[in-house]
Order: structure tokens, then sequence, then C-alpha cells
């Protein structure tokens, strides 16, 4: 059988990631399985934590933060498994999670990422993720579809989607090999759907499988309001929309963005007395238009 090879990235979250480790011992089963985890600029000494959990563990220290993308990427260098499955620390699997996954790969060779289902760890009945509508290039908007309905069974199966979820992402590596990896000069936000579009320019697709099960433990890294998430999220969206849309879509975009949403967004974060989050909707904004779209000056401070 084919090796698989687990990357995660932890960023100062042993307790989190301790978890993580956990519930692959519990529920990997006797599938073969390499578990590399990238530990991201971390603050204490976290190795021995770890390999308490899971001795077998391939520990690979980054003396800088390089954010979601590079720290994955990095994993994915010193992997050796045919398939590769990107999983947020922040997640704990279920039984039989690995085989659902794999089975679904096996019947479809035109998958190039499958993503499962996701589910709220805090409320397991939840969903978060059963797929994504496809994008539309001139506003950067889609829909999550199934986002917090109560599971009963009804995405219990299988299809394809607009983009696979950051959270987990399983991809063969002769496809991986073919599309690239993900790009680091997002570091956090978008690189995902990026990497979805790498994916689509060589002729595959992505996937989604209610077959499989996660929780996720959505936002413990950066926080639901943070001064790094804001400035990311209004980069990022400008960004990608540089990267992969159309010459017309790229400036019906623009303009709807520099002139309409992000003005907007400044003007509720005031009036919430959050100025501090709002300058950094006004950098986001900024940055794109003092930087080429494959420019690796991430320009925030302090990462």
């Amino acid at each position: 059988m084919s090796l698989i090879s687990i990357i995660t990235v932890n960023y100062n979250q042993p307790e989190v990631t301790v978890a993580f480790l956990q519930s692959i011992r519990r529920h990997a089963g006797d599938l073969p399985v390499e578990v590399i985890l990238v530990d991201n600029a971390p603050q204490g000494s976290y190795e021995s934590q770890f390999t308490d959990v899971y001795p077998e563990l391939i520990y690979i220290l980054s003396e800088q933060n390089t954010g979601f993308a590079g720290g994955n990427n990095m994993g994915i260098r010193h992997s050796g498994g045919d398939y590769l499955l990107l999983l947020n620390n922040d997640t704990e699997i279920t039984e039989g999670f690995l085989t659902a996954l794999l089975d679904e790969m096996d019947a479809n060779p035109q998958i190039g990422l499958l993503s499962p289902l996701i589910k709220y760890f805090d409320e397991k009945d939840r969903i978060q993720y059963a797929g994504f509508t496809p994008m539309n290039y001139y506003t950067a908007r889609n829909n999550g579809i199934g986002n917090y309905e109560i599971d009963r069974g009804q995405y219990h199966k299988s299809y394809e989607t607009g983009f696979c979820h950051g959270a987990a992402m399983l991809c063969r590596r002769k496809d991986l090999e073919a599309a690239g990896l993900m790009e680091t000069l997002y570091f956090l936000y978008y690189e995902e759907l990026d990497w979805c579009e790498k994916f689509k320019r060589i002729g595959k697709k992505i996937w989604f499988t209610g077959k499989a099960v996660i929780y996720h433990k959505e936002s413990v890294s950066v926080g639901k309001m943070s001064p790094l998430k804001i400035f990311f999220m209004t980069r990022n969206r400008l960004l990608y929309i540089r990267r992969n849309a159309s010459f017309l879509q790229k400036i019906a975009f623009s303009v709807y963005y520099t002139f309409f949403v992000c003005p907007l967004k400044i003007v509720q974060l005031l009036g919430k007395r959050r100025p501090g989050l709002a300058r950094q909707v006004f950098r986001g904004i900024q940055w794109n238009f003092t930087h080429s779209k494959n420019s690796t000056d991430l320009g925030y401070k302090g990462i």
C-alpha cells in the first residue's frame, strides 16, 4: 500500500498540536503513514512534547515563521509519500478518515485536490465546509456549501467543487510535481485557492467527499479579528485576483474593491472604534498598488 505523508504546521500552539497528533495516533489504523510536523519559529522547545505523543514524528524546526504555505512546502520537501495530506494542526481526524480519502482518490484519477467534510470542533453536528461554489472573478466572491447547517447526512457523498479547504487537502505526489508548490507570497489566506487554480491549469479536478469527516477548531491561530488577519485577508483577496483572473476581471474587481468594498469596511471598523484594524485594511490595499503580483515582500511587520 502507498505511503501517506501527513504534513502539519505548528505556530506556538503546542497543546492544540498535541491533540492533533493524538487523533492521528487513534485513527490512522494500520495504514502506512508518516507524520511531518514543521515548527514555525517556536517561542519555546516543543519537540519533546510532540515526540512523546508520536515517537515516529518527523520534526522540522523552522527558525523563521514562513506562514501556512511556507511551512507546508517545507514539510512537502521532507516527505516521501505517494500521497500528501496537508492538515491544519487545529484539526482532529475521525475513524476511517484516511481510508475514505484514499478510496475516493483511487476511484477517480481526475481528482487533483480532495477535501473532506469539515465540521466545527465545538459543535460537532454543525458543518463548516462541504465544498465551495465557483469564484466570481469580478467580485472575488463565492459561497461555502453547507456552512453552519446541521449534519443530517445530506453531504455524505462526493462531487466536484470550486475549491478545497486549506484545513485538509489530499493530493498525489505526481500531480503536485506537475502543478507546483503553494505560493509563499500569500503567507496567510488565499494560498489554497491559488493552489487549486494551479491544479485546474494542469487539467485536474477539485473534489469534495463527505465520506471522510474532520473536526476543525477554527481561527485558533490568529484570532477572529486580529490585525494580522485583517491585513492579509484584505491584501490577498486582491492579490489572488491579480494572479488568476483575466485582464478585464482584474480591472473591474480592482475598481469595485478599492473604491467600494474597502472604504465601507474602513468606515465600519472606525464606527466600532477599531482604528488599528481600519488601518490594516488600508495597508492591505496599498500593498497591491506598490508591489508586483510576484513580490516576496509580505508588507507586515512582526512575523
